[in-house]
């Protein structure tokens, strides 16, 4: 299966970092954000990566390369002007292909187990009412991370109500191709309208995470994944 990274966000939070450096090469213990997820995706066998880029796309490209150096061999796919998440993975899915993949966010840190991405990839279409989307959530976290989310009993996905317990989606997911065919490849477009769609017709299964994650947004947060690396190593990815 092939994996796809959102690499195109202008990270407007962690300015002035993000001024010169592309959020997604911001780096945790050395290793660019990216990097985690390359490394990690190889150790899996998932070795076709696709990139996206948008604001100081030529870094990413000149630091990363074919992927060689991580095991894997990437292809870019470069916007003009940043397309959003879905309008991002739409233009993308030429050199996705047919088969289900995997997309990850390009800045956050976890150690949640790529090795269940195969898997989980080859029954999508048997999850709960042919699904063409998989998410993974976490719980709700102390920060603003969008639309609360929960997880019915059966495995889907659906907004969350009063007296559900809140989730928050984790920016790790696998897609059907056809999830993306009502938007437009060149046209800006976010996730969640796609989502929401989806979830009335009980098209999004989900599983939850307890394991490490965090939206690397702020400078602080990005400080915080440099501690956990150096104070709770076995929460860690492998690398």
């Amino acid at each position: 299966m092939k994996a796809m990274i959102l690499a195109a966000g202008r990270g407007e939070r962690m300015r002035p970092l993000t001024d010169t450096c592309p959020k997604p090469l911001l780096e945790v213990a050395g290793i660019p954000l990216i990097g985690w997820h390359l490394r990690r995706l190889a150790a899996a066998g998932i070795t076709n990566v696709v990139i996206n880029h948008a604001w100081l796309g030529h870094l990413i490209e000149a630091r990363l390369g074919d992927g060689g150096d991580y095991g894997v061999s990437i292809r870019y796919s470069p916007e003009r002007r940043a397309l959003e998440s879905a309008g991002g993975i739409a233009h993308a899915l030429p050199l996705l292909g047919g088969q289900p993949f995997a997309v990850i966010n390009g800045d956050i840190f976890t150690d949640y187990d790529f090795n269940r991405l195969a898997g989980l990839a080859a029954r999508l279409g048997e999850m709960p009412a042919g699904a063409t989307a998989h998410l993974v959530l976490v719980p709700k976290a102390g920060y603003p991370t969008g639309r609360d989310l929960t997880l019915d009993a059966d495995g889907r996905a659906r907004p969350c109500e009063d007296g559900d317990a809140p989730l928050t989606f984790s920016g790790i997911a696998l897609y059907r191709p056809e999830f993306f065919a009502d938007v437009a490849p060149a046209a800006p477009k976010p996730l969640l309208p796609c989502f929401l769609d989806a979830m009335a017709r009980g098209q999004v299964s989900a599983e939850r995470f307890d394991g490490c994650w965090l939206d690397v947004g702020t400078v602080e947060r990005l400080d915080e994944a440099n501690r956990r690396v150096v104070e709770v190593p076995s929460n860690m990815p492998d690398l």
